[in-house]
C-alpha cells in the first residue's frame, strides 16, 4: 500500500461490517487511524434485513489493528448527537487529531408507497439524513481545529442520483443527503475542507441478509415495469464494499484535493439513463 494517508485519523460511521468496514481497513492500511462507530444492534422495524452485532464490530477492530494502525470503536446510533460527540471527543484525544469524515451509516428498507408508515418515514430520515448531518457536525470543528484540512466524505446511494422503485423514503433521504455534501462544502470550503457525495449501486453487503431478499421480490410484483430501472452498462451487477472503499479512499487522499462538491457515481453506469 502507498501509506498516502499516514499520519491522518478517519471517522467512519456503520463501521461493524458491510461498506463501513470496508472504509475503516482500507485507510488503515494507507496509515490511518480510525475512529469507528456503529449501532451494532436491532434496527427500526421497517428494516427487513440482519442488523450488525457487538461481535461484527470487533471483527473490524481486529482487522485494522492487523493492518499496525489504531481503533477506538464505539458502538453509538448516529441519531445520538450526545454519543457521536463524545465518540469523536475520545477518539481525538487518543490520536491527537482528525482529518476525515466518512458518514456511511444508513438503512434501506423496500416498501410500497402506501406501505410507508409515518414512523417508516421518520426513522429513515432520522438515520439517513439526520444522522448524517449529525456526522459531520460532530467532526468538522475538530478537522477545522487541525488547521490542516480534511475531507469529508457521504454515502449516498445511485438513488440520490436517479431513484430507487419501490423506496420514496430511501431515495427522498439520499437526494438530501447530495444536496447536503454540497451545501456542506461551500460553507467549509474556506476551511480546506472538501466535502463530497458517493453513490453506490447495488453491493454484496449483509443488507441482503434475512429477509431482504424477499421483501424486495414482494415490493417489484406490484409494479414489475418498474424492475429494470437500475440496469448498469457494465457486466457487474453487484460491487464488493471494497470497490467502493477505493473510491472512499481516493477522496481522502491528496489526490483529489481540488474536488469538492461532487457527487461520484460507483454504479457502472446505472444512474445515466
Amino acid at each position: 500500500m502507498s501509506g498516502r494517508l499516514t499520519g491522518k485519523v478517519a471517522f467512519i460511521t456503520g463501521a461493524a461490517r458491510g461498506q463501513g468496514r470496508a472504509h475503516a481497513v482500507r485507510m488503515a492500511r494507507e496509515g490511518a487511524d480510525i475512529i469507528a462507530i456503529d449501532i451494532a444492534g436491532k434496527l427500526p422495524v421497517c428494516v427487513p434485513y440482519d442488523h450488525a452485532t457487538p461481535e461484527d464490530l470487533a471483527e473490524t477492530t481486529r482487522l485494522v489493528e492487523a493492518t499496525g494502525r489504531r481503533i477506538l470503536a464505539s458502538e453509538v446510533d448516529v441519531r445520538d448527537t450526545e454519543g457521536l460527540n463524545r465518540a469523536v471527543a475520545e477518539g481525538v484525544a487518543a490520536f491527537g487529531r482528525l482529518d476525515i469524515i466518512v458518514a456511511n451509516a444508513g438503512i434501506s428498507p423496500p416498501q410500497v408507497w402506501d406501505e410507508i408508515t409515518v414512523d417508516d418515514f421518520r426513522d429513515v430520515m432520522d438515520i439517513n439524513v439526520t444522522g448524517t448531518w449529525n456526522t459531520v457536525m460532530a467532526g468538522a470543528q475538530k478537522i477545522i481545529d487541525g488547521g490542516r484540512g480534511g475531507s469529508i466524505i457521504l454515502i449516498s446511494s445511485a438513488a440520490g442520483l436517479k431513484l430507487q422503485p419501490f423506496m420514496i423514503h430511501y431515495t427522498a433521504s439520499k437526494h438530501a443527503v447530495t444536496g447536503m455534501a454540497r451545501a456542506f462544502a461551500a460553507e467549509l470550503g474556506k476551511h480546506s475542507i472538501r466535502v463530497n457525495s458517493v453513490h453506490p449501486g447495488p453491493v454484496n453487503t449483509a443488507m441482503g441478509s434475512g429477509d431482504m431478499i424477499t421483501a424486495i421480490g414482494k415490493v417489484m410484483e406490484t409494479n414489475p415495469a418498474l424492475q429494470n430501472m437500475m440496469t448498469p452498462f457494465l457486466p457487474t451487477w453487484i460491487l464488493e464494499p471494497e470497490d467502493v472503499a477505493d473510491v472512499v479512499y481516493w477522496l481522502a487522499c491528496d489526490e483529489s484535493r481540488y474536488l469538492t462538491a461532487t457527487a461520484i457515481p460507483v454504479d457502472q453506469g446505472s444512474t445515466q439513463y
